[in-house]
C-alpha cells in the first residue's frame, strides 16, 4: 500500500514535468550555442571565427555577445547582415577586403556597444556605436573632423593667408596701372582661382567646428551631403584651374624670352578666349564626377575633408581612373612643362648675357632672376611631388599614413594658392616701383592736409624734408624677365 497520497503524486509529478522542461532548455540553448561554421571556437557566448576562409557573414546562434570575423575573406556587409544578433556586443572585422558596406549593414544592432574595422571610414556606417576602432585616420577622429589641434588652426591660417593675400594682390592690381594689361588681367584670374581653395580650407574649418566633439554620428551624413560635394567641387576646380593658368603664363613667358623676335604673342582677343577656355575645362573636370553617381559614386565624399587625392578600395574603378588621369595625367604634364619651360629660359637668359660680353654688369641681375625662376619651380614642386608620390603609393595599395594624407591636404595642396600672389606680384620689381609711388601720393596728401590745417614752420621744414623722397624721379626698372619693359 502506497504511502504517498494521490495529491503529492500530482505535485512530485508536476515537479518532475518543470524540471525535465528547464533540462530540456538548457539543452536547446546549447544546441543553439554550437550552431556555428567548423574551425570556428566557442567560449560561453563568445564566438571566434578566425582565418577561416569567410566570404559572408555566417547564420550562427543568435544570442551570441562577441563575434570576431577578422581576417577573412568578406568583401561585402549587405543590408542588415548583423540583424539577427540582437544580444550582440562586440564585433571584430579586421583584416577583411571590404569593398562595399551598405548604409543598413549594421541596422538592429541596439546593443553593439564596440567595434573594430581595419579602416576609420567604415566607422560612419555605424555612428550608434559608442566606440569604434581605428578611431582615426590622422585627418578625422571618432569625435572630429580635424583630429589635431594642429590640423584646426593651420586650416584657419592657410584659410586667412590663402585668401587675403589674393585679394590683396587683386585689389592693388586693380589700383595700380600695368604696362601690360593682359598679363595683369591673367594674374588677376590667377588669384581668383587660388581665392577658391581658401574658400574651401573656411568651410572646412566651418564644418569642423559644427561636428566638434560628434563628428562620427554625423560622418556618414557629412560626406553624403550637398556641402561636402559643393566645396569639393571648389577645391578640384581652384585646383586644376590654377594648374592650367600657371601653365599658359609659363608658356607666354617662354615664348617672350626665348623668342624674343617671334610675333607668337595672344593678342586680347585670343587671351580671353584661352582664359575663358581654361575656366570651362576646369569646371567641366571638378563637375564631370557629380553626374553620375553609378560610374563614380561619391567622388568627393571619401574622406572628411571632401578631396579625391587618396584611392580606396571602396573606390569605384571609373572614379579612380578618373582621378588618376587628373592628377598623374594632366597635373604632371603640367608640371613637367613648368619646370623644363623654366630651365630654358633661365639658359637662354644666361646665353644672352655671355654672348653680349656683358656678364659682370649682370651678374646680379642673373642671380635675382635664378632665385626667382627657382622659388617658382619650387613651390610648384613642394606642392605637386607629394601628391604625385601620394597617388601613385595609393595606387599600388601601399598603406600610407593618415597623417601624411591630412599634411598634403592641409598644408602642401593650398601652398601654391598661397605662393602664387608673392612669387607673380609681390616680388616683381614694377609692382614694389608702383607701390612706392601710391606711398609717396598718401605721403604727399597727408602733408597737404597738415598745411591747410596749419602754417606753422616746423609743419613746412617736415613738408620739404620729405619733398626729394616724394619727388625723386622714378624711372622704371626693366626686370631680365621683362624684356622692353613690356611683360610684367
Amino acid at each position: 500500500m502506497s504511502l504517498i497520497s494521490p495529491r503529492a503524486r500530482y505535485s512530485i509529478c508536476l515537479d518532475c514535468i518543470s524540471v525535465v522542461q528547464s533540462v530540456l532548455m538548457f539543452m536547446s540553448t546549447v544546441r543553439d550555442l554550437q550552431q556555428y561554421p567548423e574551425r570556428c571556437q566557442c567560449i560561453e557566448l563568445e564566438l571566434q571565427c578566425v582565418r577561416i576562409g569567410l566570404n559572408s557573414v555566417p547564420h550562427v546562434s543568435t544570442n551570441v555577445t562577441s563575434l570576431s570575423l577578422k581576417s577573412n575573406e568578406i568583401r561585402v556587409l549587405a543590408e542588415y547582415a548583423f540583424s539577427r544578433y540582437t544580444d550582440l556586443r562586440r564585433l571584430f572585422l579586421q583584416e577583411n577586403c571590404i569593398s562595399f558596406v551598405s548604409d543598413r549593414a549594421f541596422n538592429g544592432l541596439f546593443r553593439l556597444q564596440k567595434l573594430y574595422f581595419k579602416k576609420f571610414q567604415y566607422c560612419s556606417y555605424a555612428p550608434h556605436v559608442r566606440k569604434c576602432k581605428p578611431n582615426s585616420d590622422g585627418l578625422s577622429s571618432f569625435e572630429d573632423l580635424l583630429a589635431s589641434v594642429v590640423l584646426r588652426v593651420s586650416v584657419w591660417v592657410m584659410a586667412f593667408v590663402t585668401c587675403f593675400g589674393n585679394i590683396f594682390v587683386i585689389g592693388m592690381r586693380t589700383l595700380i596701372r600695368a604696362e601690360n594689361n593682359l598679363h595683369a588681367i591673367c594674374i588677376k584670374v590667377l588669384c581668383c582661382a587660388d581665392c577658391l581653395m581658401g574658400v574651401y580650407l573656411f568651410f572646412v574649418g566651418i564644418f569642423d567646428v559644427k561636428f566638434r566633439g560628434e563628428y562620427n554620428k554625423n560622418a556618414h551624413v557629412w560626406m553624403e551631403s550637398l556641402e561636402c560635394r559643393t566645396i569639393g567641387f571648389l577645391a578640384m576646380l581652384s585646383s586644376e584651374v590654377s594648374v592650367m593658368l600657371l601653365t599658359y603664363l609659363t608658356l607666354e613667358k617662354f615664348l617672350v624670352i626665348v623668342f624674343p623676335l617671334s610675333h607668337l604673342r595672344p593678342g586680347k582677343s585670343q587671351t580671353f578666349t584661352i582664359l575663358a577656355v581654361i575656366w570651362l575645362i576646369g569646371i567641366m573636370i571638378a563637375a564631370v564626377p557629380l553626374l553620375n553617381d553609378e560610374l563614380f559614386g561619391n567622388y568627393y565624399g571619401r574622406n572628411g575633408v571632401c578631396f579625391p587625392l587618396h584611392s580606396e578600395r571602396l573606390e569605384k574603378p571609373t572614379a579612380k581612373g578618373y582621378s588618376t588621369g587628373i592628377f598623374l595625367g594632366l597635373n604632371l604634364v603640367a608640371f613637367l612643362i613648368i619646370v623644363i619651360s623654366y630651365s630654358s629660359m633661365f639658359y637662354s637668359i644666361y646665353k644672352t648675357g655671355i654672348n653680349a660680353t656683358e656678364l659682370r654688369s649682370r651678374l646680379h641681375k642673373d642671380v635675382a632672376v635664378a632665385n626667382r625662376f627657382f622659388f617658382i619651380v619650387f613651390s610648384d614642386a613642394l606642392c605637386w611631388i607629394p601628391i604625385f608620390l601620394v597617388k601613385i603609393l595609393s595606387l599600388l595599395e601601399v598603406e600610407i599614413p593618415g597623417t601624411i594624407t591630412s599634411w598634403v591636404v592641409i598644408f602642401i595642396l593650398p601652398i601654391n594658392s598661397a605662393l602664387n600672389p608673392i612669387l607673380y606680384t609681390l616680388t616683381t620689381s614694377f609692382f614694389r616701383e608702383q607701390v612706392e609711388l601710391l606711398l609717396c601720393q598718401w605721403q604727399r596728401h597727408s602733408t597737404l592736409r597738415k598745411e591747410r590745417k596749419s602754417l606753422s614752420s616746423s609743419v613746412i621744414e617736415i613738408e620739404n624734408s620729405r619733398r626729394p623722397y616724394c619727388t625723386r624721379d622714378f624711372v622704371p626698372r626693366t626686370s631680365i624677365l621683362n624684356f622692353k619693359g613690356s611683360f610684367r
